[in-house]
């Protein structure tokens, strides 16, 4: 009886308790009903209008009205024509496409910033202010590449929002965003951080801020805002599999935003650095294999001839470890940091060359437009080896169409340690062991002198695109 009496004091105290665990809890989460009511009003729906021809003829299938001609048709009623969709004599009617975002006014002269995608290919766009105002824009300037596009409207003394610094942000800060999900309008939804600097697939040149906050089609462009009511980032993308939203979204960080913002204003177009190096990441095993003690950096997987990087010194086969004095911990690190650097800046490089330490000083470049890869021929000779792989030299087609200067082809693969690293018929082998391989006999010859269990980097062009991988010989 006494431990009953216990047990429901103890119950009657943990409620109680929990309560007021409770109430402090809520008490502690941010209120965003004043920074929404100060900040909403610079927010804008954007709704744009692509205008597309279609044949309007009739259409009818052929026999349904054997040996009618077109004069005919002509002189078919006014309300028939409207029931067969439309009118006849293969005149072209307009149909027109709607699709909607969101943005937000950097000044108050009406510059408005949005995402590329919600106006990609649009004949018109309106912006909808918070006082219903509606207004036709202007594009100044778009950047598929960041996803951004800066618009213009004719108004003044507009509100605006406050611009942020997104470096700051740090990972469980509170954020919230304001926009027109499903075309719901000043919508307003919360959460936090996830995480920054996160390199999507679709894009190595923005390091997105990743958040669980809400975002939904329509929320695209609209404005992230930290607890200070500044735009710290713009709403870009989602993850999903269902269509909709599942926790996982990105902004564009709103630094990397204003600098695109900057230079559409200024020429209508963004140019940005370019090194001049195809990198990849390193893993456990290449790190192994080129002496680092943990995986870190940029692995140089190529050096394009006559690029900044060349000019620089830098080397297939260098990691690049720091850039301008930031430390390069993942390979898409790097991208980021020279595609906002200034054409014509000196950057200084930190790389470790043969598990030596180099400071390298290269001046940075335009970046190019991009070209496509190649696909090597096939050959037909072969000799077995270690690998257990068949390989030919490169013949002067091939290594036209690849810009490989030397290597062997690869013909088959059989079971073994080339298999298990993934090497593929038409990889292109041009270095084994940090050594350039240029014949079958330099191929053959290296391969003798590779040690038994030990992590071994190989240089391998994939469809025009150059990547190491290693590999582990047991025998």
């Amino acid at each position: 009886m006494t431990l009953n009496v216990l047990s429901r004091t103890s119950l009657v105290f943990l409620i109680f308790l929990g309560l007021g665990l409770g109430t402090s809890y809520a008490t502690s989460l941010p209120d965003f009903t004043e920074l929404v009511e100060e900040h909403s009003p610079a927010v804008v729906n954007i709704s744009t209008v692509i205008h597309a021809k279609r044949s309007a003829s009739l259409g009818l299938p052929k026999g349904v009205f054997p040996g009618v001609t077109p004069e005919d048709l002509e002189q078919v009623p006014e309300f028939l024509r409207h029931f067969f969709g439309g009118q006849f004599g293969g005149e072209q009617v307009p149909r027109e496409s709607q699709s909607m975002g969101s943005g937000f006014i950097v000044s108050e002269d009406g510059y408005v910033l949005t995402n590329n995608h919600v106006i990609d290919g649009a004949d018109e766009i309106i912006i909808r202010l918070s006082d219903r105002r509606e207004l036709t824009a202007t594009l100044v300037g778009a950047d598929a590449r960041s996803d951004l596009a800066l618009l213009k409207i004719e108004a003044e003394d507009l509100p605006v929002v406050e611009i942020g610094k997104s470096e700051n942000l740090k990972a469980g800060e509170w954020v919230f965003a304001i926009g027109s999900p499903f075309g719901f309008d000043y919508t307003v939804t919360a959460g936090i951080v996830s995480a920054v600097g996160r390199s999507l697939p679709s894009e190595n040149y923005v390091p997105f801020i990743q958040t669980d906050v809400a975002i939904n089609p329509g929320n695209s462009g609209g404005p992230l805002f930290n607890l200070d009511g500044e735009v710290v980032g713009i709403n870009s993308q989602i993850y999903t599999r269902s269509g909709g939203f599942m926790g996982v979204s990105f902004a564009i960080p709103v630094d990397v935003a204003m600098e695109v913002v900057n230079q559409l204003k200024d020429k209508g177009f963004v140019a940005r650095g370019w090194l001049g190096v195809l990198i990849q990441e390193v893993n456990k095993d290449l790190a192994e294999s080129f002496g680092l003690k943990t995986p870190h950096g940029a692995l140089v997987a190529q050096v394009v001839p006559n690029s900044p990087a060349e000019n620089g010194g830098l080397l297939q086969g260098d990691i690049i470890t720091k850039y301008n004095g930031h430390k390069i911990k993942r390979s898409s690190d790097l991208p980021h940091l020279v595609g906002r650097a200034h054409i014509g800046a000196e950057a200084t490089l930190e790389v470790v060359r043969a598990g030596d330490q180099k400071i390298l000083r290269v001046k940075i470049g335009e970046l190019p437009t991009e070209q496509g890869a190649s696909v090597p021929s096939k050959a037909s000779k072969s000799i077995s080896n270690r690998f257990n792989i068949d390989v030919v030299v490169l013949d002067e087609h091939s290594r036209k169409r690849l810009q490989v200067s030397s290597g062997v082809v690869v013909v088959s693969v059989g079971e073994g340690a080339a298999q298990e690293a993934g090497i593929r018929p038409d990889d292109v082998i041009s270095s084994i062991n940090n050594q350039t391989i240029k014949t079958v006999k330099d191929f053959n010859s290296e391969l003798k002198s590779l040690p038994s269990g030990k992590a071994i980097p190989l240089l391998i062009v994939r469809q025009g695109n150059p990547s190491f991988v290693v590999i582990k010989l047991n025998d």
